[in-house]
């Protein structure tokens, strides 16, 4: 998708920021979300994961998306296996944003792939991609900036906010988010009787 050059469209002074085929596509998906998927309940899966197709997402079949999501630009998501987006969750992809297998990200998290570059008189808007690793669990009301990468199996605890890629199986949580320990898996003892 292409950002405009603000130099040129002024879009602190009222000009647009994307095309105007890039805002047709998304208002044209805001009105289907919302007509035919923002109101089902969970078990309408299937037929909100279809809708996102539709529209280019790349998602699994047996991945997970609840219907109090917002999707920004639905050809900019993708959601492998089991990968979940959980109620309230904010897409931002303005860039693209991956979830790995088992990938989980809760309730009211906003995934943000774009910002402005503050140093530009016009604000231009920039964007970088999102990754959430397999198995990485981005918990209640987090925030993940642009060009984040969240290794395999961590954590970014509740309302945490990360600017930095974090590392595989590693628990992280605050504002800016600091590591706090290691993430060890336990696995069931198989049964020997």
């Amino acid at each position: 998708m292409e950002i405009l050059d603000a130099s040129l469209t002024k879009p602190t002074e009222g000009g647009p920021t994307y095309s105007l085929a890039n805002r047709a596509f998304r208002a044209a998906w805001i009105l289907t979300w919302a007509l035919l998927a923002s109101w089902t309940p969970p078990f309408f899966n299937r037929w909100r994961l279809f809708l996102l197709r539709l529209f280019g997402a790349k998602v699994a079949p047996d991945s997970f998306v609840y219907s109090s999501v917002t999707i920004w630009y639905p050809p900019h998501l993708e959601l492998e296996r089991h990968a979940l987006l959980g109620p309230h969750a904010n897409a931002y992809c303005v860039e693209k944003i991956t979830l790995r297998e088992y990938a989980i990200v809760s309730q009211g998290s906003h995934l943000c792939t774009a910002g402005h570059d503050i140093e530009d008189v016009n604000f231009q808007t920039v964007a970088r991609p999102i990754v959430i690793g397999p198995r990485a669990w981005v918990a209640a009301e987090c925030f993940v900036g642009p060009g984040v990468t969240i290794g395999e199996g961590a954590v970014l605890g509740a309302r945490g906010c990360v600017f930095r890629d974090l590392a595989a199986w590693t628990v992280y949580a605050g504002n800016p988010a600091r590591e706090i320990k290691q993430r060890k898996i336990r696995f069931p003892i198989p049964d020997r009787g």
